[in-house]
């Protein structure tokens, strides 16, 4: 049977890399939106994380509610279980930028198949901010739009607020899924918009409707565009990335094509996955300033196919950097799939005991296979670290700078110390919040210096 699965988390930063979930909350439903049934897990701070200020004052969970709760490890399987349930389509507000890629990780540092909620056993994604974006465009009537600073504004709790969808905090993980399903319910309302739009995110709908399109211009519509660009523009699709499954389209309203610079900016595409790409008949809703300079683009592109030619083999032939200090936990985009052999070890490895687990690594071959394993041991069943894999977790532990695959430093003390000085400082800042900043303070300190 499938079924959609809404959910969201709370988390300790930005970064999924070295960040954690702190909550999880989801609610399955039937393609109906009938609520079959809930879930919700509080998970303890790992011993090495270190908590970003800014993430802890906007979803104000105290240090009472993250020292507590069930291990990661233990969440990490039972959220694998919940998102992998034959037939599930896993989706929440504006998922498929920030928390899928939390699970991800999650699920890939405690040794659980990355990616099989993704395809496997008739599973899926959606994400319900794109489809808020399209039902904002082309069927505004469905909800009321809250605006903020003469602008519309898209964030689930301003939406939420506008249409009393549900009571609570927002960036609770429950009231947030409880809001986004409140919200699908609504746009379910719009039963044929409601089709259509799901079926983008179906690779083999995608593609059937997109590839008609790279012959002419087209539309796209995307959430980084913004408000002042109305979520969309004119594009021209110029390729295919040859080391990647992505498709290249080339943004035609702006001013810096004709400068025939190499860091132009191209939207690039995976099918079953926004930005939608819509036909020529949706140039219409453009400004005509806009159209016109897409035209204009268009007509000095073919005036200079040199220059084009030399920009589209850069960007299709674009391979993103590789860092070679780019720390084992971050580095899941870097290598391959774990093979058989190895999968059948993380299977065993979950089986087994504390004890067997520690047994077990010393036969593990893959150098990365076998550093996972010994830091979730470490944080997990550190009594049970025999003496070489101590020492290997404890010298990761006292590591000063680990950087993940973008090349961007892992939270240390000292910055999480500056930042708690700087949102001291912000003028919104309330009590509980200032609460919040002084109980990490206390943690760091605690924690990590030794007075």
């Amino acid at each position: 049977m499938k079924t959609y699965l809404f959910y969201d988390t709370e988390t300790t930063g930005l970064n999924e890399s070295f960040d954690q979930i702190l909550q999880f909350a989801a609610i399955r439903t039937d393609l109906n939106l009938k609520e079959l049934e809930r879930y919700e897990l509080k998970i303890k701070l790992n011993p090495d994380v270190i908590p970003t200020p800014r993430a802890m004052i906007t979803h104000r969970m105290r240090f009472d509610d993250i020292c507590t709760g069930i291990s990661e490890y233990q969440a990490a399987q039972q959220i694998h279980q919940w998102v992998n349930q034959p037939g599930t389509i896993s989706l929440g507000y504006n998922t498929l930028e920030f928390d899928d890629s939390f699970l991800r990780f999650l699920f890939y540092r405690n040794l659980l198949p990355v990616y099989t909620h993704q395809f496997k056993n008739n599973c899926g994604r959606m994400d319900l901010y794109p489809i808020t974006i399209m039902y904002y465009l082309f069927k505004n009537t469905v909800i009321d739009w809250p605006e903020k600073n003469n602008k519309i504004s898209l964030k689930l709790e301003d939406i939420n607020t506008a249409n009393q969808f549900v009571s609570g905090r927002s960036h609770h993980a429950m009231v947030d899924v409880e809001a986004t399903l409140a919200l699908a319910q609504r746009f379910q309302t719009e039963q044929d918009m409601w089709i259509h739009l799901s079926d983008y995110f179906n690779k083999q709908t995608d593609e059937k409707r997109t590839q008609p399109l790279q012959q002419n211009t087209a539309v796209m519509v995307q959430g980084k565009l913004g408000f002042d660009k109305h979520y969309q523009c004119p594009v021209l699709f110029v390729g295919h990335r040859s080391h990647y499954k992505q498709s290249l389209w080339l943004q035609l309203d702006t001013e810096i094509i004709q400068t025939a610079e190499e860091n132009i900016k191209f939207s690039s595409k995976k099918f079953g996955e926004p930005p939608f790409i819509l036909p020529q008949r949706f140039l219409q809703q453009l400004n005509p300033d806009r159209l016109a300079l897409a035209e204009e683009n268009k007509k000095w592109l073919q005036q200079h196919a040199d220059i084009f030619q030399k920009i589209i083999k850069y960007q299709t032939e674009y391979r993103y950097p590789v860092y070679p200090e780019t720390d084992v936990e971050a580095s899941l985009y870097l290598n391959g799939f774990w093979t058989a052999e190895e999968e059948n070890i993380c299977r065993i490895f979950h089986a087994a005991t504390p004890k067997e687990k520690a047994a077990l690594i010393e036969k593990i071959k893959n150098p990365r296979l076998k550093t996972l394993a010994i830091r979730l041991l470490g944080r997990h069943f550190r009594e049970y670290l025999t003496a070489s894999q101590a020492e290997q977790y404890e010298s990761y532990l006292k590591k000063e700078t680990i950087l993940d695959y973008r090349n961007k430093p892992r939270q240390t003390v000292e910055s999480a110390l500056n930042e708690i000085a700087e949102c001291k400082k912000q003028q919104d800042i309330d009590e509980q919040q200032l609460a919040i900043l002084d109980e990490l303070k206390n943690y760091l300190k605690e924690k990590f210096f030794r007075f």
